[in-house]
């Protein structure tokens, strides 16, 4: 898994520690919102066109991430319109990670070094790193640009070439740095929590494309949202489900 920046075609990466992980499926990747705080993998639900999951105040997240192709790809990660390596307002030519061959990986949090992040947890919209920072119109999503890898073929090398040395070019380096009535009615973002020790490594990326394969989006926000918008349905609410002809078993009548 790999960090990009998009000053050079030549990509830097970051191999991220490996965690294993059902998802927003693409074609080339998926993505699940992981839940640390003890709820596991969060349902999905699509509306309208969009996917949502339920987010739990103060609860700590990690977005996973699923290559589901025979070949490495970058993406690049934005949570609440901001890339979570460099800070900046997101857009598909920053820094992303890496991912090899059918690699599954978890994102922890904001990058803040080679071997620390700060933690995801879901918060107010005003308590959010997005809100802090004077940026909360685009709190309430998480997004994957998902770029291939450039195919470069192999340079067939022949023994005299071999003593000679030549000096790789320099890595680039890495940047470690919609509406207002929407920012309104969402109820919660994403905060800056807690740093912990999360080591990755460089890597090397040529994209093939400046355009991503595929963009795949996940929207948040708390259950009472969710509700209001008919995504979930309100508690105590009367199941209308037709009479099923074969219900299952008899049960034991009321004594």
């Amino acid at each position: 898994m790999s960090i990009a920046h998009f000053r050079s075609p030549l990509a830097l990466g970051l191999a991220a520690l490996l965690a294993c992980g059902s998802a927003t499926a693409g074609n080339l990747v998926d993505i699940n919102i992981v839940d640390r705080s003890g709820q596991g993998t969060l349902p999905e639900y699509r509306h309208r066109g969009d996917t949502w999951v339920q987010g739990t105040p103060g609860h700590i997240y990690n977005v996973q991430l699923v290559n589901r192709s025979d070949r490495r790809v970058l993406v690049v990660l934005s949570v609440d319109g901001v890339n979570l390596i460099t800070g900046d307002r997101a857009n598909y030519g920053q820094s992303g990670y890496v991912l090899e061959p059918y690699q599954t990986a978890e994102i922890d949090g904001w990058r803040k070094s080679m071997q620390h992040s700060a933690q995801f947890y879901f918060t107010s919209v005003p308590d959010s790193y997005a809100g802090r920072t004077g940026r909360p119109d685009n709190v309430g999503v998480i997004g994957a640009a998902v770029f291939t890898e450039k195919y470069v073929p192999p340079v067939r090398i022949h023994a005299p070439a071999m003593a000679e040395s030549r000096a790789a070019p320099p890595a680039p380096q890495m940047e470690m740095s919609k509406s207002t009535s929407d920012a309104a009615v969402q109820r919660i973002g994403t905060g800056h929590g807690e740093t912990r020790y999360s080591a990755v490594s460089r890597t090397r990326f040529e994209r093939a494309s400046t355009r991503p394969d595929e963009v795949v989006a996940i929207r948040y926000d708390n259950r009472s949202r969710l509700v209001a918008l008919g995504i979930l349905p309100r508690r105590g609410t009367v199941n209308h489900q037709a009479p099923q002809p074969f219900p299952g078993f008899v049960p034991d009548p009321p004594r």
